[in-house]
């Protein structure tokens, strides 16, 4: 057995070892640490490498490296390469563990890629848990904070919690969590609620004062069940339209025609003056798009919206009579087209709406307020 204790109280190494192939200090032990670093300020234990792994730690069924310290870093790893600065790997046990009564287990910062990367073929990437606070915390200046990949069907990054918040993302300039998928079946965030007498939400958004939005959606979204608002729904467009079978031959009917209901119930144009089996006017002509579409399906046969309620442009005929602003309107002789109430009493049950604009002669698209009566 052989003991070495040197004792310094300047700036030299207690103990150098210097090898040009081999292993500068070699620790071994059947019952203890093979090598054991304690310090009261700094790190316990501390390599550095130029080239290769400044620490590395290997083990068949325990930690590859564990470091304790007081006040320091319980172990600190720096490579000026391309080198690990902290490398653990172990076959059943894990690579690396930090443990800490006061601040981060494992802390990661940098300045230019990811300040704590977890790469897994089978498992998760990067695994945070935690009692009362963040699983994982990850802070980066340039790069990202906390990244995680997987190859296999785990987790790249996984935040689990049992009284705090799994994964938690803050951000002064940018989203405080960005997520993507090049997946055509699955959504880039997929949040559950597994609680089934809970009020609690799978998401949950909240913005502070009157501008902006808690939540903004650049494309379609499906709702599959009951859609809850406690205060307004405000809608960009204007009418309320619901969709119509459209007779046979009629593929190419214009927006802003005015149709009438069939034998069979689909929808035609309007051929006649007062047709009392008048449904409304197609939406979506000039600047005026549907609000809200009702009855949306899948049909065999063309099916287009047709405004029941609010402000649609519609096509009118002006050659039975001037349209002034505020005019009743009703179906014309005219196919498609609307003209102005002349006879009141043949009008009942055949009223489309009111005029919004005057047209003296001729025939236009105008704006009307669909008022069906």
């Amino acid at each position: 057995m052989t003991t070495f204790i040197n004792n310094v109280t300047g700036t030299e190494n207690a103990i150098e070892g210097s090898a040009v192939n081999g292993r500068g200090v070699v620790g071994k032990s059947e019952a203890d640490y093979g090598v054991r670093a304690h310090s009261n300020k700094s790190a316990g234990l501390r390599g550095s490498s130029n080239e290769g792994r400044g620490i590395e730690g290997w083990a068949t069924s325990s930690e590859g490296v564990v470091g304790i310290s007081t006040h320091g870093n319980g172990v600190w790893g720096q490579t000026e390469g391309a080198g690990a600065g902290v490398l653990g790997t172990s076959p059943n046990g894990r690579g690396v563990v930090g443990v800490s009564e006061a601040a981060y287990g494992v802390s990661g910062d940098s300045k230019k890629s990811a300040g704590i990367r977890g790469t897994s073929i089978d498992g998760r990437g990067t695994e945070g848990w935690s009692t009362n606070s963040e699983g994982v915390v990850g802070i980066s200046t340039h790069g990202n904070g906390v990244w995680g990949q997987t190859e296999g069907n785990g987790v790249g990054v996984l935040g689990t919690s049992l009284g705090g918040i799994g994964v938690r993302g803050i951000s002064e300039t940018y989203e405080g969590m960005h997520a993507e998928t090049k997946s055509s079946t699955t959504a880039a965030i997929a949040a559950y609620n597994f609680n089934p007498n809970g009020i609690g939400a799978a998401i949950f958004g909240k913005k502070e004062g009157n501008l902006g939005h808690a939540g903004f959606f650049d494309g379609n979204v499906f709702v599959s069940k009951t859609l809850t608002v406690g205060v307004d729904i405000v809608l960009a467009n204007a009418d309320c339209a619901e969709d119509f079978d459209i007779i046979a031959g009629l593929e190419k009917v214009e927006p802003g025609t005015v149709m009438v209901i069939d034998q069979e119930g689909a929808l035609g144009q309007s051929e006649q003056a007062y047709d009392k089996r008048v449904a409304g006017v197609i939406s979506g002509a000039g600047k005026y798009k549907p609000g809200i579409v009702l009855d949306k399906q899948e049909s065999s046969r063309n099916r287009m919206p047709i405004a029941l309620m609010g402000k649609v442009y519609c096509k009118v005929d002006a050659q039975y009579g001037a349209i002034e602003m505020g005019d009743l309107l009703t179906t014309s002789p005219t196919a498609g087209y609307a003209m102005k109430v002349i006879d009141p009493l043949k009008a009942f049950g055949a009223v489309i709406g009111k005029a919004l604009q005057s047209l003296n002669e001729g025939q236009g698209l105008i704006p009307i307020l669909v008022t069906l009566q």
